[in-house]
Parts: structure tokens; sequence; C-alpha cells
């Protein structure tokens, strides 16, 4: 099935991202937790791309688990450090398993990336040679708080705009954690005449090492709040992991509220957070 299908359809979606693993002897520890996600019979789920397309073999292998659980699944699929023919070879791979959806992305730039030589610049190009090769339904990422190489708010939408004229069917959010941030771009998008269904990317913050590389790396803006009630909580793993998927909760919750109809879990391959997660919303989820 489409994701657009899905996620416009007359029932919330709620979906779940889960990562491949990088070496086969980790795979049937993350087969595991996939599987135990899809037994929740989530609306989809998304199967990440290592940078470089280190994890690209397992990408599909876990893609097609998903679809053989009966639960439609998403492959992402980056460019930047990669090659046309290997982009062709991972598009006509996913097609051959019978999947229907991809997330194109630019991905991340890897330090020992030749810049001189690349064959690909931005997501677009991904999405002409996805577009120009079969009928798949291609997603994208979008920035709430604004792309890191951005040079501002209003340029991260006209190059946002760029992808979605290219045949971007939908888009997903990196994870925010104030959701009047969302609410803010997704009405700036709209001015600007990006149409597309925007899916509310949510990510649990579950210990304190993860709040931390997130407020070290990512630029997002921690609500005042919410960072007061998680310190509180440091020296508590199992309290501080409690807060935080009753966080991401109440943040999906508010979002269903106030007319949005698609949630994206980065459930990072932990079924006990999706599992709780999808609990506090059956009222909703049904």
């Amino acid at each position: 099935m489409r994701i657009t299908e899905i996620i416009t359809g007359a029932t919330p979606s709620l979906s779940f991202e889960v990562f491949p693993p990088k070496t086969n002897d980790k795979y049937e520890s993350v087969a595991g937790a996939v599987r135990e996600i899809a037994k929740l019979n989530p609306s989809f789920m998304s199967v990440t791309y290592g940078a470089g397309g280190g994890t690209s073999e397992y990408t599909a292998k876990i893609a097609e688990e998903v679809k053989s659980y009966g639960v439609t699944s998403l492959a992402h699929l980056s460019c930047i450090s990669s090659n046309k023919e290997l982009v062709k070879t991972q598009i006509h791979k996913l097609k051959g398993l019978g999947i229907e959806n991809i997330l194109a992305l630019r991905g991340d730039i890897p330090d020992w990336l030749d810049k001189n030589n690349l064959q690909y610049h931005y997501a677009y190009e991904l999405i002409d040679d996805i577009k120009s090769a079969t009928d798949f339904c291609v997603g994208g990422a979008c920035y709430p708080e604004c792309h890191p190489e951005s040079e501002s708010a209003e340029k991260d939408l006209e190059y946002l705009k760029i992808k979605v004229d290219h045949g971007c069917e939908f888009l997903t959010t990196q994870m925010f954690f104030d959701n009047d941030i969302f609410f803010r771009f997704v009405d700036r998008a709209r001015k600007v005449g990006i149409e597309v269904p925007i899916i509310a990317g949510i990510m649990p913050i579950t210990s304190f090492s993860q709040l931390d590389r997130i407020r070290a790396i990512s630029g997002n803006e921690i609500p005042k709040s919410f960072l007061k009630v998680m310190e509180k909580y440091m020296d508590n793993p199992v309290a501080f992991k409690q807060m935080g998927i009753e966080y991401a909760t109440e943040q999906a919750r508010k979002i269903y509220e106030n007319g949005f109809s698609a949630v994206h879990i980065y459930s990072m391959n932990k079924p006990e957070v999706a599992s709780q997660i999808q609990n506090g919303l059956k009222d909703i989820i049904k």
C-alpha cells in the first residue's frame, strides 16, 4: 500500500522507524525487535539506510521482513555518498522485493567524502532517478527548525519546495520537542505552496545520555519545562525512560487533537517504547 493512501485515510496513522544492523552478527537481534514492533500492526514501518550505504543490504532485507508480517514498508534510500549505478541497483532490488515506498534522502556527508567527485548533490536528484525508474511512492525529509546547512528558514522552504516539485509525495519531519514549532512550520510550508501531507516525526527520549547527545549535536530547541522534569530523574533510569515515553505520547496526542492525522515515532528498535506509545493513544488509533 502506498504511504500517501495510509496517511490521508479516514483513520489517524501511527508508524514506527527501525534501523538495520551494521553487521551480520547483530542481525537476529534487530530482526527480533522488528518482529515485535510489527506485531503491534502499525500503519507502516520505515527502515533506515546507513551513511555511505553501509547498511543498504540489511535495509532491503529488513524492509522485506516488515512486509512479510503484513505491515506496509517504507525503505530509506540516501544518495550523497553513493553513485548512480549503486542507487539504480538498490531501486531495482526494492522493486523486486515488492516494496512500494521509498524515503529519498540526501543523507549526512561523511568526513571521508570527496566533495569534488559527487554524482548526487541534492535529494531531488535522487527523486528524479527513482521516479524515472519505476512507480514508487516517494517521500522526503523536512526540518521544522530549519536544516542546519540552510542559510535561513526561508531558503530552507525554497529548497523543500523544489523537492516537492520534483515528485516528493509526502514529507516526514525531523524530531522536534515543541509542538508549536511543528505547527508554525506546516503553516509556513503551506504558504509557499507545499501541499503534500506532512508527517510529524517524534523521538521519545528514554535515557539521559540520549538527551545529552541531542542537545550537543542536533540544534533542536528543547523546552525548559521538559528539561526541568527530565533532569529530576537523571539518577533514576527507569523513571527517566517512563517520563520520556509519556512526553512523546502527549506530544503525539496534541498533534492529533490539532487536526493532523499522521505521527511517526523514531522508536530506536525498542518494541516496549513503541507499544507503550501506541497503547497511550489507543482511543485515537483504533
